[in-house]
């Protein structure tokens, strides 16, 4: 496993923006998901095995296989760590079920770079935690080298 920076990670995931949403696809630039967004980001940075990818599961999660997955791969870390490069993960309802990779916002602060459904494709946003999109947990690639 090869070392990579935030910035690196960040890159990869802006280079996606603009991308198609479609459930479950893995191919920048021409369709992803949430999941398929962070692990074609961390495949593109050395930070999970080439052979890696979570599928079959819903539009509809029911997030237990989501976080099993992410604990397996990456490194939980407490909300107040969270920074550019990292994976977060959210819940619209009352289970986990979507996750996207942490930018630094233009305006101060933290982003959000996802794959969005109801946008149709991959966006950043400014990351607000709401009743209606709730913080579940965060998590950092293994491979990470702190600057």
């Amino acid at each position: 496993m090869t070392t990579t920076t935030r910035d690196e990670i960040v890159r990869h995931a802006r280079a996606c923006i603009g991308t198609p949403y479609h459930h479950q696809a893995r191919k920048p630039g021409i369709g992803l998901d949430c999941v398929g967004l962070v692990v074609s980001v961390g495949k593109s940075v050395g930070a999970l095995p080439l052979g890696y990818d979570v599928t079959g599961y819903s539009r509809n999660p029911d997030g237990f296989a989501l976080m099993r997955h992410l604990q397996e791969q990456l490194i939980e870390i407490p909300r107040d760590q969270m920074a550019p490069g990292d994976v977060v993960c959210v819940a619209f309802d009352k289970h986990p079920q979507h996750i996207g990779i942490c930018g630094d916002y233009v305006h101060g602060g933290l982003s959000i770079i996802h794959a969005a459904n109801a946008a149709g494709k991959t966006i950043e946003t400014r990351l607000l935690f709401s009743q209606s999109m709730r913080f579940v947990s965060a998590f950092r690639f293994k491979n990470l080298q702190e600057e």
